[in-house]
């Protein structure tokens, strides 16, 4: 049985989803947490979920501050982040604190046992906000490894510089003036990146930093 804990401020969405979880067979919600600060106060290292669905927008520890805090003491627990907001910095700084999803809370319910089922068996849930040009960005492909390094070989200490900053929640125009760059500059730095590593987002960038240990989870 697949124990899930659900963190949410909004208690009849999440008393909505939980029951939705519970129909699924080999889940079962075991607790409700009302925000961040009250799900670190009742999370039991002695029993502790094996999934959590994680709300962005909470009072008192927000699903941001409450992921770092999960990833940094509980690795092994896999959480997806569940949010109506679908802008690539809350995408960004969600993965970049250890989430192994993104789900928004208008998705189908088939999305969600999906959701569900990815993370559990296969670490990580890939849906259309991820994108599909950065599914390998995630897994690896063996046979590209060595591509890869050459990319990595490739990169000058600046732009490997400039993907570190673009793992923070910082915009284009907050990052050049923390490089004490113009944001002309910045931009092509940003389309070198996208033509080097062969990607069409920031979240793409983002990822292939971080699975690469230039910016580390």
């Amino acid at each position: 049985m697949i124990q899930v804990a659900m963190v949410d401020d909004h208690i009849l969405l999440r008393q909505g989803l939980a029951s939705v979880i519970n129909s699924f067979a080999g889940y079962k919600v075991i607790y409700e947490a009302n925000n961040g600060k009250q799900f670190t106060e009742w999370l039991n290292p002695a029993n502790l979920p094996d999934l959590v669905l994680m709300d962005i927008n909470m009072p008192e520890m927000n699903g941001h501050e409450t992921a770092l805090w999960l990833h940094t003491h509980y690795p092994q627990v896999k959480f997806i982040a569940l949010s109506m907001m679908n802008d690539e910095r809350s995408i960004i700084k969600m993965l970049q604190n250890g989430a192994r999803g993104y789900l928004l809370k208008d998705a189908e319910i088939e999305d969600l046992k999906k959701a569900l089922h990815d993370v559990t068996h296969k670490g990580i849930y890939i849906n259309h906000i991820l994108y599909k040009h950065i599914v390998d960005s995630i897994h690896g492909i063996p046979a590209e490894e060595e591509t890869e390094q050459e990319k990595l070989k490739a990169m000058s200490e600046r732009e490997k510089e400039f993907l570190r900053w673009l793992c923070t929640d910082k915009s284009y125009k907050e990052i050049a003036a923390a490089m004490y760059l113009s944001p002309r500059t910045i931009d092509g730095y940003r389309d070198a990146l996208f033509t080097k590593l062969k990607v069409v987002s920031r979240i793409g960038l983002v990822l292939f930093a971080i699975r690469n240990e230039i910016a580390k989870v």
